[in-house]
C-alpha cells in the first residue's frame, strides 16, 4: 500500500463509527479538490494564444482583446476574500460546488458569445466562480486529509496549481489549432460534470467559527484589489503616468492602509490581522508575490518568443516549455513528502535559486539566438524549482493555524498570487517595451533580456525572504 492508498483521516477508534468521506483514499480527495482549481487556472490565460482568432470572429477592437483576459482576471482576484467568508458561513464545500456551477454556466455563455461585449461580460461572471473555487479547494483538501499526509497532499495541490497557469496558453493554442476557439469553454462542462461527483464523494464539508459579517472591510480591501490590479494590467496599454492607470494605484496604495486601520481590533474582519502574526504566512505571502511575478512574466514573454522568433506553432511552443510547466507534477509532492525531513526553508531557498538562476540563463540564451536545444537545462531547471516552492510555500500558508482560518489564510495567498501573475507580466512586459521590443523575430533582440533579468531578480527577492521561513513545519 502506498503513501496516497491510506485514507483521508486516521480517526480515534473511540469517536464512533467513520462517515464515507473517512474511508476515501487520499489520492481520490487530491484528485476531487484539485480538478476544479485546475480548470479555474487554466482559464486564467488559457484565451492568450486565441486572442488572434477571437479578434478577427468578432471582429474585436484591441481594447477588447485585453478585456478578455482583464475581465476573467479582476473578478477573480477581487472576490476570493468574499467568498471565503461565504464559505466559513454556509459549508466552504457548498460554496466551492456553486463556485462551479457559475463558472460552467458562465463557460458555457463565453462559447455561444456572438460578440465581443458578450464574451467579456461571460469572462467576468466566470471570473467571479473561480474566486469561489480556487481558495476553497486548498482549505477543503486540508481538512479531508490527516496531519500526515497533507505536506503531499497540498503538494500535489500546488503542482496542479501551477500547472494550471503554466499550460493556459498551451491548451488554448492546441485546442484553437485543433478545433475552434468557442472549444476552450466548451472543454469545462465535462470537467465541471466530473468534478461536482467527485467533490460530494471524496471531500467533506466544513465551516469556519460563526462570526460577524465585514462588509466595510470586505469593501475596503476588495475595491483595493481591484484597483491594483486594473491600473497593472492596463498600465503598458494605457501609459503608467496616465489618469487611469495611476488613479486606481493610487487608491490601491490608500486603501489598503484604511484597511489595515478598520481591521485593527476586529476579529470578524474579512481578512484579520492576527494572521500576519504567523511567520509561516507573512514569508510565504512575500514569495507568493515575487516568484509569481518573475515566473509566470517570464512563462508570458518565452512563450511568445518561442513561437515569434523561433517559429513555432502555439502548440508547438507549449510542447517545448514542457520540462519547465511538467516538472512541478512530478516535484512537487516529492518536495512536500520531504519538507518533514529537510524542511521548508531550504525546499524553498533551492527552488527558488534554481528559477533564478533558470532565468538568468534564458537572458542569456535568448539574447545570443541560440536554438531550442540550449533551453533544455534551464528548462529543467526552471521547474524543478518551482515544484520544490509549490509545496512548502502552501504548507507554509496553513502552517500553525488552527482550521478556522484556512479559508481565509488561502484566499490571501491565492489573492496575492493572482496580483503577483498580473503584476509579472506587466512589469516584465514594460521592461520589454522600454528597451525597444517589438512582437517581431528581430524585435526581440536586446529586450527580452532585461525583462528576463528582471524576472530573476523578483525571484531572487523571493530567495531572499525565504531566509525568513520557518525551518520546519509545526
Amino acid at each position: 500500500m502506498t503513501a496516497l492508498d491510506t485514507t483521508s483521516e486516521q480517526r480515534d477508534p473511540a469517536a464512533g463509527p467513520p462517515d464515507r468521506h473517512s474511508r476515501v483514499p487520499v489520492w481520490l480527495a487530491i484528485v476531487a479538490a484539485s480538478l476544479p482549481m485546475f480548470m479555474a487556472t487554466l482559464d486564467n490565460l488559457v484565451m492568450t494564444s486565441a486572442l488572434p482568432v477571437v479578434r478577427a470572429d468578432l471582429d474585436a477592437s484591441v481594447g477588447q482583446l485585453s478585456w478578455f483576459l482583464n475581465a476573467y482576471t479582476l473578478t477573480f482576484a477581487t472576490f476570493m476574500l468574499p467568498a471565503a467568508t461565504l464559505g466559513d458561513r454556509l459549508g466552504r464545500r457548498r460554496v466551492m460546488l456553486v463556485g462551479i456551477a457559475v463558472f460552467t454556466l458562465a463557460s458555457i455563455a463565453a462559447a455561444l458569445s456572438g460578440s465581443a461585449e458578450a464574451l467579456i461580460a461571460a469572462r467576468a461572471v466566470q471570473g467571479l466562480g473561480a474566486a469561489a473555487i480556487m481558495p476553497l479547494s486548498l482549505t477543503l483538501l486540508a481538512s479531508s486529509v490527516s496531519a500526515a499526509m497533507r505536506p503531499v497532499a497540498i503538494g500535489v495541490w500546488g503542482g496542479v496549481s501551477g500547472l494550471g497557469v503554466a499550460l493556459g496558453p498551451v491548451v488554448g493554442g492546441a485546442v484553437v489549432e485543433g478545433i475552434s476557439w468557442q472549444a476552450i469553454f466548451w472543454l469545462n462542462v465535462p470537467v465541471a460534470l466530473v468534478a461536482v461527483p467527485l467533490l460530494v464523494l471524496a471531500v467533506r464539508d466544513s465551516r469556519g467559527a460563526w462570526q460577524r459579517l465585514d462588509p466595510v472591510g470586505t469593501l475596503l480591501i476588495g475595491s483595493a484589489v481591484l484597483a491594483g490590479v486594473w491600473g497593472t494590467v492596463h498600465g503598458n496599454d494605457d501609459g503608467w503616468g496616465s489618469v487611469g492607470v495611476l488613479g486606481p494605484l493610487l487608491l490601491a496604495v490608500i486603501l489598503v492602509p484604511a484597511y489595515v486601520v478598520w481591521a485593527r481590533g476586529r476579529s470578524y474582519a474579512v481578512l484579520p490581522l492576527r494572521l500576519f502574526a504567523s511567520r509561516g504566512f507573512s514569508v510565504a505571502n512575500v514569495i507568493g508575490l515575487t516568484f509569481t511575478m518573475g515566473m509566470f512574466g517570464a512563462v508570458f514573454l518565452l512563450s511568445q518568443y518561442l513561437q515569434v522568433v523561433q517559429g513555432y506553432s502555439p502548440l508547438e511552443a507549449g510542447l517545448r516549455t514542457l520540462p519547465w510547466t511538467a516538472a512541478p507534477m512530478v516535484v512537487a509532492p516529492i518536495a512536500g513528502a520531504l519538507a518533514a525531513r529537510t524542511g521548508l526553508r531550504s525546499l524553498l531557498l533551492v527552488g527558488l535559486i534554481l528559477q533564478t538562476t533558470a532565468l538568468v540563463w534564458f537572458a542569456v540564451v535568448t539574447e545570443s539566438g541560440a536554438d531550442y536545444g540550449a533551453f533544455l537545462v534551464p528548462l529543467a531547471l526552471a521547474g524543478v524549482g518551482m515544484g520544490l516552492t509549490f509545496a512548502p510555500s502552501a504548507t507554509m500558508v496553513l502552517d500553525g493555524l488552527p482550521d478556522d482560518d484556512f479559508a481565509m489564510a488561502s484566499s490571501a495567498n491565492s489573492t496575492i498570487r493572482e496580483f503577483g501573475v498580473a503584476l509579472g507580466i506587466a512589469l516584465l512586459t514594460a521592461v520589454f517595451l522600454g528597451n525597444g521590443g517589438q512582437i517581431s523575430p528581430t524585435g526581440y533582440d536586446g529586450a527580452v533580456g532585461p525583462a528576463l533579468l528582471t524576472g530573476a531578480a523578483a525571484v531572487g527577492i523571493a530567495a531572499v525572504a525565504a531566509l525568513l521561513a520557518p525551518r520546519r513545519a509545526r
